[in-house]
């Protein structure tokens, strides 16, 4: 296993050698990851989590390490002496993976000395933005399908590198993907693996029915055949038919072909049609070739014949929004009597503005029709009653209320880690895809859909607001009052 604990930036050391030197370095405090609003990122998969406990967890300063930093010049032995013996021992609450979450909310906290929690920064954000935001395009790309057919990723070739490949595949999966293609991921994951055939085995024997011939030969019941080499509807499918009957001819199946270029929606049809009249109305039409949601719902209502579909570009890179947006801020300081003074940023940007204080998440259900009503953030130490209506206020617009009723509530967030001690059972990936679904489904469409969807409401509780808004006004007192 790669020893991956200086996955960090420079100023996280330097940061914690200034804790040290002014002995603040094992002060507990706690620390939230959220992702800020964003036009194309209404809504989120959380994904990355256990990735990110291996790392916390598995942390250690080696010789090696340690001989790197001394070289750096910046930090004394003693100092480095310490970080050889430096483990994680705080708590982590974080939503499970595959959950729904959205702007503003801490998906993840720590809470945990001074330096440990801030050295955890970079690799918490590296590993829970990258694998949530592909969970997300995966999850975007899966819905447009409207269950027609199912979601393969194909996109290790354009990834951004191994890890990119092999944990993009992993958050693909999360967010809805039935395969990947992705060998390695199959395997380290235990996720089924998906492929047909390239261009290059059609164009290595001298004509096209030859090839296809050959490939059936190999895979007699799985045969898949890419009939886009040369021309689609008057070689490839008539090709792909003559194949298909010597199959059947000698006891097989077809499972169907592929398309990879083109008018897919009109090839679809055309493809559909052939085939059906050929006698195969059971073999499937794989289409890919810089697939995303908008281009698989454009397809669907021009009436394309598509019975699953391979993403690959698009969905690995999340090409419209290449990064999620994550940040990871202090949100409060526990003194020598374990109570939480709340610490709190402050913008000329609103949405900047970080809510103070040991927080908790909360979603409100309907329990008439268990579909969810809203998010609800609170202090630590508060208890949301759901026997009584409760009054939800937008934080910043606080006109914009909502008086719920009847509704259940249920915690967001899980104790993850205790003390250092890992204490949450990750659940296999494919349970992950399936938790995923189950709570999506718990959504109405306007929450959801592409384009102008309607802003679920994520509201903080009174008690919190009241403290954030106190805060804001306290500083700013202090801040006009040294300008005189």
């Amino acid at each position: 296993m790669r020893n991956l604990t200086l996955l960090t930036d420079l100023y996280q050391l330097t940061m914690g050698y200034g804790f040290f030197k002014h002995g603040k370095h094992e002060e507990t405090v706690t620390f939230d990851l959220f992702f800020r609003k964003r036009e194309m990122m209404t809504y989120s998969i959380a994904a990355g989590l256990e990735q990110a406990m291996d790392y916390l967890l598995n942390w250690h300063f080696d010789e090696e390490d340690i001989a790197y930093l001394r070289g750096l010049k910046l930090f004394d032995e003693d100092f480095l002496e310490y970080l050889k013996n430096m483990r994680f021992t705080g708590d982590v609450y974080a939503v499970r993976e595959g959950e729904p979450v959205f702007p503003g909310e801490p998906i993840l906290t720590v809470k945990a000395p001074l330096i440990q929690a801030q050295f955890a920064e970079t690799a918490l954000l590296n590993i829970i933005n990258h694998q949530t935001l592909i969970a997300t395009k995966s999850s975007k790309i899966c819905r447009a399908t409207g269950g027609v057919g199912a979601v393969m990723e194909f996109g290790l070739r354009r990834a951004q590198g191994p890890d990119a490949g092999i944990y993009g595949a992993r958050a693909a999966i999360i967010g809805g993907c039935a395969s990947t293609s992705n060998v390695i991921a199959g395997q380290m994951f235990q996720v089924p693996v998906a492929g047909t055939m390239a261009h290059s085995w059609v164009m290595d024997y001298p004509t096209e029915y030859e090839a296809f011939r050959a490939y059936a030969n190999a895979y007699p019941d799985s045969c898949m055949l890419l009939v886009d080499t040369y021309d689609t509807l008057r070689s490839g499918v008539p090709n792909a038919i003559k194949v298909f009957k010597e199959l059947r001819a000698a006891g097989h199946e077809p499972k169907g072909i592929r398309l990879d270029s083109g008018d897919l929606a009109y090839l679809s049809k055309k493809a559909r049609a052939m085939l059906d009249e050929a006698g195969f109305p059971n073999a499937l039409i794989c289409v890919s070739g810089d697939l995303d949601e908008r281009l698989i719902n454009s397809l669907l209502q021009q009436g394309a014949r598509i019975d699953s579909w391979g993403i690959g570009t698009k969905l690995i890179t999340s090409e419209d929004l290449p990064s999620l947006g994550g940040v990871y801020k202090l949100s409060s300081v526990i003194d020598e009597n374990g109570v939480a003074q709340p610490k709190i940023k402050l913008s000329d940007n609103t949405v900047k503005i970080t809510n103070p204080g040991f927080k908790k998440l909360y979603r409100l259900y309907d329990r008439e029709n268990g579909m969810a009503i809203a998010d609800l953030i609170t202090l630590h130490d508060e208890i949301v009653d759901d026997t009584q209506p409760l009054t939800l206020f937008d934080p910043i617009e606080t006109w914009k209320k909502h008086e719920a009723e009847n509704f259940r509530v249920e915690p967001l967030q899980h104790t993850i880690v205790k003390d250092g001690k890992l204490v949450y059972e990750f659940p296999a990936l494919t349970d992950v895809r399936a938790f995923s679904k189950e709570q999506l489904s718990k959504f109405w469409e306007e929450y959801l859909r592409l384009d102008v969807p309607q802003l679920y409401k994520v509201d903080l509780s009174q008690k919190l607001h009241a403290l954030k808004i106190g805060m804001i006004d306290s500083i700013r007192q202090k801040n006009a009052k040294k300008k005189k």
